[in-house]
């Protein structure tokens, strides 16, 4: 299928460049997709000389032509552009005014000295169009056109080799090879005449152009050979680009993406009357055209989907295979960059790659950073979890030492998944700040962890201390202080060796071990000074709890009963020693083997004070407990001063003075009480004067009897009443309660006498009493009468009078 023949007018008459009709040519030819694989031809040549005619037979284009019949005038206005048709690679074809117009005047030659610079600047092959008979003179139609070529070239200050194809129209019978070498003449002529830079004095004409001639035969006079000729010809410019083709050896060709933008800045400097630098123009078409690649790339890589969707991903959580697939989209957008900017300047096109590289990581960059960030907060997770599952198996510092480790190999394979390939960024920065994090956490630990050892080697500790030195304190003997060094010495040591085997896992320095251990020492003494001062606290209830235990009970812990034989004195100075012991222990904290006189001072001043002979004057003037701290003792280890131990002395003594009373009452009362029989020379009196009464009542035995009765009666009183027992609480309280029991008492017994009395005997007791003989029935009448008046029985306490019916 033929390719469609695209045109647009590139130049207007005017002078005014066609950007929008240029851009819509590009893309309805899609010239960009072309790179350096196009050709661009342009023919120059005398007005009317058949130039159009010539391209469209040649590349089958569609530019006006002239038409004979209306006479000769100008076709052709400004620069046409069109695309050749099935001519491989891309061939654009530019067709320009005629020159030597009528139209524009003899002294208008400013655009056609432009049209032909510009032409000379972008096109590969420049046909141009002259008459054979104009060959050899020296006034010919082409000498001028030369001339302005030739010119022209000169303001390029490193012109792109281009060759020049002329073209002989309406050949005659004179052989090409005859006409050529003429040609090539005049050329050489015209090169030679006209002036050069300094710098190209000597350069030879074929170092800026490839010089090719054609003759054709009259288009209107010999048609089909014209025809013909022209299709050979056409052949020609099939791969025209390729080594040995007509622009084979081509130079400093723009990329076909750049044509647009390298034709305006030419034109735009042509009209500015400004030389052309052709290196400079390149590298500047090449710096705009590949930033325009660069920003389309950045454009297409922000909008791409798969980029967005990542970004989005990152922002929540660890990405796996973050690395390997923005590199992925790094690398297909360089590769586009590459691919479209591959034939500009190699300078200009690393340099704006670098750039393009640099934006697109500067995007990724933020995305990346947040990605890092997320898995070292997953990484410092996963060395908690698995920190705490390590501490149930080993020690702390193993555990520690091989989590952090597995989570750093970790944190480097992940880093290295998220690495992109197009960059080296330094993960340093974070995996030392994951390293801070994990030391942070595992000091955190170890606080803790240490303080639940300690804790719980500390309560071990006062758990085997405060009980002990609160029953050895309450002991309060010489041995007391002694004995609580021991314990406190054995329980710290064991202690101490239990904690020192705690921390051993966590590999602590010797300075830091030292600490924990000698803070647990204290603890141990500080447990005891508390207990200490809180016993301290209570030690005058210890000190009555103390006398009114030695004071109260003997010596086998039973409760002593003052009979009047105990010695109330001597028990008393007794107990106040044992309190006074109890006091001086307490005043204070010994757990050095200091010693101290706390005891004796105590002693000297308390309980000695109180012997006979020693008068308040000498206790004043020699007071040792005139005083608010102990010889040799230090102020932190005073529990009580001794002004303190003064007063509560003073306290003790008046809060145990009634106890000691009470004693001396009851022992006196007991006195009296053991003493209600009448004194010994009492009785003797009544023997002697009641004898001649004592020997009535033998003479007479009735009186017997009934002294026998009324003695049963007094004794029954005696048991109901518990006369004895009243007695003991002195005479007058058991006076008085007698006389409330005495009636009551008398009342009950004479009841019960009527009641046994009117109890019938059973028929066998009847029997038996008829079967008895007499003399036994009779001893047994007078003991059961015995028994229905009284029963009397003795107990630990005393006599006690039970009935025969409870009995």
């Amino acid at each position: 299928m033929a390719d469609a023949c695209f045109s647009t007018q590139l130049i207007d008459g005017d002078g005014v460049f066609n950007v929008t009709g240029l851009e819509n040519f590009m893309k309805e030819v899609r010239l960009g997709e072309c790179g350096l694989s196009y050709a661009v031809v342009s023919i120059m040549g005398p007005q009317s000389s058949g130039k159009s005619t010539l391209l469209n037979h040649l590349f089958r284009t569609n530019f006006r032509e002239m038409d004979a019949f209306k006479g000769r005038s100008q076709t052709t206005k400004g620069i046409w552009l069109a695309k050749a048709q099935n001519i491989e690679p891309c061939t654009l074809v530019m067709d320009l005014e005629g020159t030597d117009g009528r139209e524009r005047g003899e002294d208008d030659t400013a655009f056609e000295k432009q049209s032909a610079l510009f032409a000379l600047a972008v096109s590969d092959i420049v046909l141009i169009n002259m008459w054979c008979h104009d060959i050899g003179r020296e006034q010919a139609a082409n000498k001028p056109l030369l001339k302005t070529v030739f010119q022209v070239m000169m303001r390029l200050f490193s012109p792109r080799k281009t060759t020049l194809l002329f073209v002989i129209r309406d050949k005659s019978r004179t052989p090409l090879e005859n006409l050529e070498p003429i040609l090539r003449e005049d050329i050489q002529k015209i090169w030679d005449a006209v002036p050069k830079p300094h710098a190209h004095k000597e350069t030879p004409l074929s170092e800026f152009f490839n010089v090719q001639v054609v003759g054709l035969s009259s288009y209107e006079e010999k048609e089909e050979l014209f025809k013909e000729q022209v299709s050979d010809l056409r052949d020609r410019f099939q791969h025209s680009i390729a080594p040995g083709g007509l622009a084979g050896d081509r130079r400093g060709v723009v990329p076909a993406s750049g044509f647009s933008f390298s034709s305006q800045q030419f034109w735009k400097v042509i009209k500015e009357n400004k030389d052309l630098d052709l290196p400079a123009h390149k590298v500047m078409v090449a710096t705009v055209r590949c930033e325009e690649i660069g920003n389309e790339k950045v454009a297409s890589f922000i909008a791409d989907e798969e980029w967005q969707q990542f970004e989005e991903a990152v922002q929540h959580d660890y990405y796996p295979g973050f690395g390997k697939k923005i590199s992925s989209l790094l690398d297909r957008c360089l590769s586009e960059y590459d691919m479209e900017a591959i034939y500009f300047d190699e300078g200009v096109r690393s340099s704006k790659r670098q750039q393009l590289e640099s934006k697109l990581l500067q995007l990724v960059n933020p995305a990346y950073q947040s990605l890092m960030g997320h898995l070292r907060t997953r990484t410092l997770e996963a060395f908690k979890e698995s920190f705490d599952k390590a501490l149930e198996k080993e020690g702390f510092a193993a555990a520690a030492r091989d989590c952090t480790q597995t989570v750093l190999e970790k944190f480097d394979k992940a880093s290295e998944d998220a690495a992109i390939q197009q960059v080296n960024w330094d993960t340093s920065k974070v995996k030392d700040k994951l390293k801070r994090d994990i030391e942070a956490h595992v000091a955190s630990v170890r606080t803790t962890k240490l303080s639940e050892v300690c804790a719980k080697y500390e309560a071990q500790l006062t758990k085997a201390l405060a009980e002990p030195v609160e029953a050895l304190l309450d002991s309060a003997s010489e041995d007391t202080w002694p004995a609580i060094r021991k314990l406190l010495q054995r329980e710290t040591k064991a202690a101490v060796l239990g904690l020192e085997s705690a921390v051993s896992s966590f590999e602590l320095d010797e300075a830091t071990e030292k600490e924990l251990l000698a803070k647990l020492e204290k603890h141990g003494k500080s447990v005891v000074e508390s207990k200490a001062k809180e016993e301290a606290g209570r030690v005058l209830i210890r000190m009555k709890d103390r006398f009114s235990t030695l004071f109260s009970r003997d010596a086998d812990s039973m409760p002593r009963v003052w009979t009047g034989k105990e010695d109330i004195k001597a028990i008393t100075k007794t107990a106040r020693s044992a309190s006074m012991k109890l006091l001086s222990t307490m005043a204070a904290i010994r757990l050095e083997e200091d010693g101290d006189n706390i005891e004796n001072t105590l002693s000297l001043a308390l309980v000695d004070a109180s012997r006979p002979g020693t008068t308040d004057r000498s206790i004043q003037s020699s007071d040792p407990l005139a005083s608010s701290s102990w010889e040799t003792v230090p102020e932190e280890k005073t529990l009580i001063t001794p002004v303190q131990c003064k007063n509560l002395w003073r306290q003790f003594k008046a809060e145990t003075e009634y106890t000691v009373t009470q004693a001396i009452s009851a022992q006196e009362a007991n006195k009296r009480n053991n003493n209600w029989l009448p004194p010994p020379w009492a009785l003797a009196a009544m023997a002697i004067l009641g004898f001649n009464e004592f020997m009535t009542l033998l003479r007479n035995p009735l009186y017997l009897l009934v002294i026998f009765v009324v003695y049963l009666v007094g004794k029954a009183i005696w048991v109901q009443s518990e006369i004895g027992r009243e007695f003991q609480h002195g005479f007058l309280p058991a006076i008085l309660s007698l006389s409330t029991k005495f009636v009551p008492t008398i009342m009950n017994i004479l009841k019960r006498l009527a009641d046994e009395g009117q109890r019938p005997a059973g028929p066998e007791r009847q029997r038996e009493m008829e079967l008895q003989p007499k003399s036994t029935r009779n001893g047994s009448y007078s003991n059961a009468t015995s028994a229905g008046s009284s029963s009397v029985t003795t107990s630990e306490i005393g006599p006690e009078y039970s009935s025969p019916v409870a009995q």
